[in-house]
């Protein structure tokens, strides 16, 4: 059965099984590009590749860590969200290369012997190294299989290396929990610190107005041991002169009993001067402070807490010095500095608060010494009083005196003796006493420096300690969870949305389409007469021909967009709104690239053919992918196929362009409708010698 359509290059006519095979050659072409390349991801198990393991396992913590081992699992299992994988299978050095080589393998993955090793040398004291693992791809794989395996290769390893990083960075931010943690004992401590200097620099304080006033006590001793001493002499003078006296009154109360009354006399300054001396040395007693005995004992009881107190805040002092990091620290370096001054005039202060304990402690005696004086000079003064009154009231008896007035000649002599040893014990009783001003006086000076050294401590360990706190401040702190959180966000901190990994996507089934169309037009044109042979003879108009040529073929690309539609539809499943859109351009690509390539092969005939196949090839190179040369891209962007493409493409996605694409196949349809027109017009003049030749 035939229909009424010229078929080119012959006068046969174009039968229903020829104008079948033209309109299913589109839906044929584009149900195998489609079987063949949609969402290959469901088929990877096709694939057949090898992993190599060669890595041997490094010990971590007294365990083995195999980590090429791991990275073999996770290739093999695959990941969750993937229905297939690749069909792994796990091998060695030489059945891979063998594999590769004769098309066992599609690829072969190896995972060299350094790779767990490399995979932790992030570890202290080793020097970091990237693990790598290679890829081969057999010389005859599929041109994407070599890329399909890279890229699983690729990106598990980097999953893999992003879970590495993202427990050493875990380790990492709960060691700074830790640090801060312990800085924060540390800033405890140098509180604890300043506050016990604190307190040293006020017991120091403490112990300099103590010696302060032990020193001014001391003077006062010196002073009233000096008045002690002028009041021996006097009672020594006068020990002396009643010696002398009573010699003479010895040997004159015999022969002038009228002497009795200059005796008494005498008695009277006796016992005038033994009061001296006793009121004297009382008030030397009374010059010594109430507390000052307590004082002294405590102070003596005092010096050895002291000296060990000395001790420990040097060795604190010292602690404190040795812990104070960084040590270039300039708070770090005073403290340092401190604590050698603090060390090195440690032993010159244990010295004098010893010698300060003992003087003290004799010191302590003193207050009695001088009580047990006054009264006996105040005993003395009482009996010169009665001698005294005795001899007024019995002159009769002086010869019985005279007699006992050589005793007391004797007894004023052992007093005289007497008093001289009470001035030279008061002597060394005042050079003690100022001995021991000067050196409460030194003693007073150190510990006004140790006040200003603790001070400094006191001052540079709350330095110390508030320097702590910031530290401490300044560190963040993290929980387990919180830990790992933030290490998974830091080791793969950058994440892409909207990406897919099919390879074929929107902008495939749109540029597959463009091209089966753009072929079936061609093929159209393979099988059915541009311009009729009947064109010369013919009494229609020059465009109704042109027409008549066009419309088999407009018809013929008007079905194949449909069922190219329809093919699409069945692959992806599109919304209907979209696939009605998609439908309507696709008659429209159809129709207009009907009416192309009639005008090509009207103008140029075989070569128009020739030309239609180069634009095609043109359209689907510059169509794959963006690094085409750019003259390229610009030819192709001229061509037909670039709208019909666009509107396509702007059917089932939102980049739009349906309006425009459908308005330049219009345009193109109807500029090739022109063209094949004045084609027409020229096929339809003759000469007479072409006619001749004809008839």
């Amino acid at each position: 059965m035939t229909v009424p359509v010229e078929r080119s290059r012959s006068r046969r006519p174009v039968t229903w099984l020829t104008l079948v095979g033209v309109l299913l050659l589109p839906a044929v072409i584009g149900g195998i590009l489609v079987t063949a390349l949609y969402d290959p991801t469901d088929r990877l198990d096709n694939i057949r590749a090898a992993i190599v393991n060669d890595d041997k396992a490094v010990e971590l913590n007294g365990q083995q860590v195999p980590l090429g081992r791991q990275l073999t699992g996770g290739l093999v299992t695959g990941a969750s969200d993937q229905p297939s994988n690749i069909d792994w299978v796990i091998s060695n050095d030489d059945d891979a290369a063998k594999g590769l080589a004769d098309g066992t393998y599609t690829a072969v993955v190896t995972i060299p012997e350094n790779f767990s090793s490399a995979a932790l040398s992030t570890r202290p004291g080793e020097t970091p190294e990237k693990a790598t693992i290679g890829v081969s791809t057999a010389p005859d794989a599929r041109v994407v299989d070599g890329a399909i395996t890279a890229q699983l290769a690729s990106t598990a390893s980097s999953v893999f290396g992003s879970t590495l990083s993202s427990q050493y960075l875990q380790n990492v931010f709960l060691g700074f929990t830790s640090l801060h943690d312990q800085l924060g004992s540390a800033a405890s401590g140098a509180h604890q610190l300043a506050d016990g200097a604190g307190q040293a620099a006020t017991g120091a304080g403490a112990l300099r107005d103590g010696l302060g006033s032990l020193a001014d006590g001391a003077a006062q001793l010196s002073s009233g041991a000096g008045q002690l001493t002028g009041g021996a002499d006097q009672l020594a003078n006068g020990a002396a002169q009643l010696s002398t006296g009573a010699t003479q009154l010895a040997a004159g109360t015999r022969t002038a009993a009228d002497g009795s009354g200059t005796l008494a006399a005498g008695l009277d300054q006796v016992a005038a001067g033994n009061q001296q001396l006793a009121n004297k040395v009382g008030a030397a007693a009374q010059a010594i402070p109430p507390g000052f005995a307590t004082a002294a004992s405590d102070l003596s009881a005092a010096a050895p807490g002291v000296d060990t107190a000395l001790t420990d805040a040097a060795a604190a002092l010292q602690k404190a010095a040795d812990s104070c990091q960084p040590s270039t620290d300039q708070r770090c370096t005073d403290l340092r500095t401190a604590s050698n001054r603090a060390n090195a005039a440690l032993p010159k202060a244990q010295s004098l608060v010893t010698n300060i304990g003992a003087l003290a402690g004799g010191a302590a005696q003193l207050p009695a010494g001088l009580g047990e004086i006054a009264k006996a000079n105040a005993q003395l003064a009482a009996a010169a009083n009665g001698l005294a009154d005795g001899a007024r009231q019995s002159q009769s008896g002086l010869t019985t005196i005279a007699e006992g007035i050589d005793g007391v000649a004797n007894g004023a002599n052992g007093l005289a003796d007497g008093a001289r040893r009470l001035s030279t014990g008061s002597q060394g009783i005042a050079s003690g006493a100022s001995k021991l001003a000067t050196g409460a006086e030194g003693a007073e000076t150190g510990a006004a420096q140790l006040t200003d050294g603790v001070g400094q401590v006191a001052s540079g360990t709350s330095s110390l300690a508030d320097g702590l706190d910031k530290a401490v401040a300044a560190l963040p702190t993290y929980t387990d969870a919180q830990a790992s959180s933030l290490a998974d966000v830091v080791a793969d901190p950058v994440a892409a949305t909207g990406t897919s990994d099919s390879l074929f996507g929107t902008a495939a089934v749109p540029l597959l389409a463009m091209a089966v169309l753009w072929f079936g037009g061609l093929a159209s044109f393979i099988a059915f007469q541009a311009v009729s042979a009947r064109a010369l003879v013919s009494r229609r108009p020059s465009a109704l021909v042109a027409l008549r040529g066009f419309a088999p073929a407009a018809v013929v690309g008007a079905v194949q967009g449909l069922l190219v539609a329809g093919v699409v539809q069945v692959a992806s499943r599109f919304d209907v709104g979209e696939w009605a859109l998609f439908a309507l351009v696709s008659v429209a690509a159809g129709v207009a690239f009907a009416a192309v390539h009639q005008g090509l092969v009207a103008v140029f005939g075989g070569a128009g053919r020739w030309i239609a196949a180069i634009v095609g090839a043109l359209a689907l190179a510059t169509s794959i992918v963006s690094t085409v040369p750019p003259a390229l891209a610009g030819v192709a962007s001229l061509m037909p196929t670039s709208p019909a493409y666009s509107a396509m493409l702007g059917a089932l996605s939102s980049s739009g362009g349906v309006g425009a694409g459908i308005a330049a196949l219009a345009v193109w349809g109807a500029l090739s409708l022109v063209v094949t027109t004045l084609v027409v017009v020229r096929r339809r003049t003759t000469t007479v010698r072409a006619a001749t030749a004809a008839a």
